[in-house]
């Protein structure tokens, strides 16, 4: 009997209270609080409340859970894009879809897309991960174009700034938003929705 509870209690040891689930969802917050490279192992630790050897239960490293983090943001704002595309829409519906869906992503998984907004590329993974953010920018980009071109959209706005500007609107909801109940926030995507787009439809001719 002895045996059977030491052994149980042993397989229990390093993980009470975490899932692999719950401990990077804590840590990825600790990484927002104090900055990703001023954040030890060390810290993670006392952060948790159990031994770094536990933590390596889960992730081999620090850099595991940054890699883990970030690919979960782009992906889902790299699902958004592809999902638009596969509208087989104009432009414009493709842009609406995007930009409304990009701000469902952030206010379902603000930790994660705060994180990865924080980047400053000092690794060769964070340095990727700028990448296919910009990648995803040079999309809306494209599409804008094409809006304009289809007379959609106004013609006198730059279409890759126009792009700049209309990301760093939705990435500036990480400053101030606090999500309520983990559902998508529909009103404010609807809103960042239509203040972007406000300003760049195409006004009839009379």
């Amino acid at each position: 009997m002895t045996t059977t509870s030491t052994t149980a209690s042993a397989s229990r040891r390093g993980r009470p209270g975490y899932d692999r689930e719950g401990l990077i969802t804590v840590c990825v917050e600790t990484f927002n609080r104090h900055g990703y490279e001023a954040t030890s192992m060390g810290a993670l630790s006392r952060e948790l409340g159990i031994s770094k050897s536990a933590i390596y239960h889960h992730v081999s490293s620090k850099e595991e859970i940054l890699d883990i983090a970030l690919n979960r943001s782009l992906a889902e704002l790299e699902r958004v894009v592809t999902e638009a595309e596969a509208l087989d829409a104009p432009a414009l519906a493709e842009l609406e879809m995007i930009l409304s869906e990009s701000v469902k992503v952030l206010t379902t998984s603000l930790p994660y897309v705060t994180l990865l907004l924080r980047l400053r590329g000092n690794s060769e993974m964070e340095l990727k991960a700028l990448q296919r953010r910009r990648e995803i920018t040079l999309r809306i980009a494209e599409l804008i174009r094409q809006a304009q071109q289809d007379g959609d959209l106004r013609q006198d706005i730059d279409a890759r700034t126009a792009s700049r500007l209309a990301m760093g609107t939705i990435n500036s909801i990480v400053d101030w938003y606090r999500p309520v109940g983990g559902a998508p926030d529909a009103a404010l995507a609807e809103t960042v929705k239509q203040m972007i787009l406000g300003g760049l439809r195409a006004t009839e001719q009379g």
